[in-house]
């Protein structure tokens, strides 16, 4: 019987097929690590640390808004708002804002407080749209060109729907004749949502301006001046190829006394 002879080049390559076998499964068992990592940082630990400082952040605007000052504040103009406790329901015809006696917050400054009662949501609102400085933060950002708190025209907002405390999360659970807060160490001003558009182009500009309306489905938004608060956030989750924009009217504005 003839024994079969091993040789030592055959031992060899096998040996160094193990090893590349245990390296490679190593490194892919540490790659899934990694990966995992990543993810329980952006979806927990971005949200955990955002939503924390948003919320101290509001703390910090109540504790200052508590104490007496004559210094006004974004929004609070001497005739850009309705009168305390009334309803503008004639958009065809509102009186003209100035913006003389407003106060224009500086770039990334908090200075507002954003409240929706059926999201149970309330966080700051912040001037800009920059991600590092606003967005990421947990806030809600204010696109710059629109108008303040209570002012002729649109307020318009931006937030995350995912991660960094993801504050507009939620935005398509918000229905037509729900209410939306700011608050201003001059006034809270409350709108009443009226209109919504599921889903346009991330370039659609027309749901921010003035009179707002969307340039890419001109059957969504308004004809006429008005009062308006828009809040606009990527869709659908977890991807920003898209927007939704929420639509309000203001409905009545209570000075903070």
């Amino acid at each position: 019987m003839r024994v079969p002879v091993v040789q030592h080049r055959s031992r060899r390559r096998r040996a160094l097929r193990r090893r590349a076998l245990w390296t490679g499964g190593e490194f892919l068992v540490t790659a899934g690590v990694v990966l995992l990592l990543l993810v329980v940082h952006q979806l927990w630990w971005t949200n955990r640390e955002a939503r924390r400082g948003a919320e101290h952040q509001v703390q910090a605007l109540e504790r200052q808004w508590a104490t007496p000052t004559s210094t006004p504040t974004p929004g609070a103009t001497s005739g850009g708002t309705p009168s305390a406790n009334t309803v503008t329901s004639d958009r065809s015809s509102p009186r003209r804002s100035t913006t003389a006696d407003t106060v224009t917050p500086h770039r990334s400054q908090a200075y507002a407080i954003l409240t929706i009662p059926r999201l149970h949501l309330r966080v700051p609102i912040a001037e800009g749209v920059s991600k590092q400085n606003v967005l990421n933060k947990g806030y809600v950002g204010h696109y710059p060109g629109t108008q303040q708190p209570g002012q002729a025209g649109n307020f318009a907002l931006a937030g995350h729907r995912n991660t960094h405390g993801e504050p507009f999360r939620y935005l398509p659970r918000l229905r037509l004749k729900d209410t939306v807060r700011v608050e201003t160490s001059a006034a809270t001003f409350t709108y009443t949502v009226d209109k919504i558009l599921p889903q346009t182009s991330a370039a659609d500009s027309g749901v921010i301006r003035p009179i707002p309306r969307s340039t890419v489905k001109p059957a969504y938004g308004y004809s006429d001046p008005g009062y308006y608060i828009t809040l606009t956030t990527c869709t659908p989750e977890f991807t920003s190829r898209y927007r939704m924009a929420v639509w309000g009217t203001l409905t009545s504005m209570r000075p903070r006394t």
